[in-house]
C-alpha cells in the first residue's frame, strides 16, 4: 500500500509544493520506470503521480469558484407566485409576488417596496436574479400609492406602508410553519433583508433604521438584517440628517445616479447624497452611477438613456445588491471580500461614484 501526504482546504485537494528541482527528479523517475522492476520505486513513482494530479486538480477549481455575483447556473430553477396578505386589524389587503428558488430548503427572504404608481409586478428584473441566486424575493404592492395612485402620497398613505410591511412579515412566519402552504418550511426568516425604489426606498430606509421626529420615534423591524435603497430619501427639511439616520445600526447600500431628481418631496441628488454622509460607519455604502436618471432602477429607463449605459445599469445593480446579500444575510466572506476590495470596479464605469465605510 502506498501512503501519500496530501493535505485537504474546504473541497480541494493542496498537494505539497513541486519545485522545479522536484519536477525534474520526477521526469527523470518516470524515464527510470521502464528500466526497474523494483516494487518501492514503483509505489514511490505512483504516489508521485497522484500528488501531481492533486494539485493541477485542486487549481482549475479554485479559479472556477472566483466570486462573481451575476453569475448563475443553468441548474437554478425559480417559479413566480402571488398571494395577497389580509392584515385583520386595519382591514386591508397587501398583494405580494413571490420569486421562489426551486431548491427545497429555507432561503434568506429579500422584501422589495415599489415607487409611488408601482405594483408587485415591477422590478421583476431583480426579483429573478435575486431568486436564481437563492433568495426568496417578496415583492409588495401599497394600496393607494400602487398604479392606482393619481396624485403624490401624503402621510396616510407613508404610514400604511409602515405597517404594511410587519404585517406581510407576521404572514410570512404563520404560512413558514403551516403544513401544506406553498411557503411552508421555504423561508429562512433569520435572514430576512429590504430594499424599494423611490417611495420604496423611503419605506425601506424608515422600516431598517431611520429615526423620526427628533429620535423620539421609530418604525424600524428588528427582523430586517440589511438594507438596499434605491434612489434614497434624504432627512425632511429642516432635519438634521446625523438625527435622522445617525443611529442606524445595520449595513445599507444606497444608489443612485447623476441625474436621478423627481419633483415630489425630497428628490434631488444633494439631498439623496446626505444620506450616506450621515450614517454610521461599518457596512456602509454608495453608489452613484454616471449619467443615471430616477427611472434606470425600474423595468424600463428613460429615453433619453442612450447608448451602452443604457444597457447596463441594471446589470451594476444586480452584481452590487446581490454581493450585498450574499455579504451580509449569508455571511459569505468571498462576497465580502468582493464588495470590500475591488470587485465593484470590475461592473462600474470611470466617472461611477463608489464609496464605503
Amino acid at each position: 500500500m502506498c501512503f501519500c501526504r496530501v493535505s485537504f482546504i474546504g473541497t480541494a485537494p493542496v498537494a505539497p509544493m513541486m519545485t522545479r528541482k522536484n519536477l525534474r527528479e520526477s521526469h527523470r523517475d518516470w524515464k527510470n520506470l521502464a528500466k526497474t522492476d523494483d516494487p518501492l520505486t514503483n509505489r514511490r513513482l505512483f504516489c508521485t503521480l497522484v500528488v501531481i494530479l492533486l494539485l493541477f486538480a485542486g487549481r482549475a477549481p479554485a479559479a472556477e469558484r472566483a466570486y462573481d455575483p451575476l453569475a448563475v447556473s443553468d441548474q437554478n430553477r425559480f417559479e413566480t407566485l402571488d398571494f395577497t396578505v389580509k392584515d385583520q386589524t386595519r382591514q386591508r389587503e397587501i398583494p405580494i409576488r413571490v420569486y421562489l428558488p426551486s431548491e427545497k430548503t429555507p432561503a434568506p427572504v429579500v422584501l422589495f417596496s415599489h415607487g409611488l404608481g408601482g405594483s408587485r409586478a415591477g422590478y421583476a428584473y431583480l426579483g429573478r436574479h435575486w431568486a436564481l441566486r437563492g433568495y426568496v424575493a417578496v415583492f409588495l404592492e401599497h394600496r393607494g400609492s400602487d398604479a392606482s395612485a393619481r396624485r403624490a402620497p401624503g402621510v396616510q398613505n407613508f404610514l400604511l406602508r409602515m405597517k404594511d410591511v410587519p404585517a406581510v412579515l407576521d404572514q410570512l412566519e404563520r404560512w413558514n410553519k403551516s403544513p401544506g402552504h406553498a411557503l411552508a418550511g421555504m423561508l429562512d426568516l433569520s435572514r430576512i433583508g429590504m430594499s424599494g425604489h423611490s417611495l420604496g426606498a423611503s419605506t425601506t430606509e424608515a422600516m431598517s433604521g431611520q429615526v423620526f421626529s427628533h429620535g423620539r420615534f421609530s418604525y424600524t423591524d428588528p427582523r430586517i438584517k440589511a438594507a438596499i435603497a434605491l434612489s434614497p430619501s434624504g432627512p425632511g427639511r429642516g432635519s438634521d440628517p446625523k438625527e435622522v439616520f445617525g443611529r442606524v445600526k445595520i449595513p445599507w447600500m444606497l444608489m443612485t445616479g447623476t441625474r436621478d431628481f423627481t419633483g415630489i418631496g425630497n428628490g434631488d441628488l444633494k439631498s439623496r447624497l446626505a444620506v450616506f454622509t450621515a450614517l454610521p460607519p461599518g457596512g456602509k455604502y454608495e453608489l452613484v452611477l454616471d449619467g443615471a436618471e430616477h427611472s434606470v432602477f425600474t423595468d424600463l429607463t428613460s429615453s433619453r438613456e442612450t447608448g451602452k449605459r443604457k444597457l447596463d445599469y441594471h446589470q451594476v445593480t444586480l452584481a452590487l445588491s446581490t454581493a450585498f446579500w450574499d455579504a451580509w444575510l449569508r455571511g459569505d466572506m468571498a462576497a465580502r471580500t468582493w464588495l470590500d476590495g475591488d470587485g465593484p470596479n470590475s461592473v462600474l464605469e470611470k466617472n461611477d461614484r463608489w464609496q464605503k465605510k
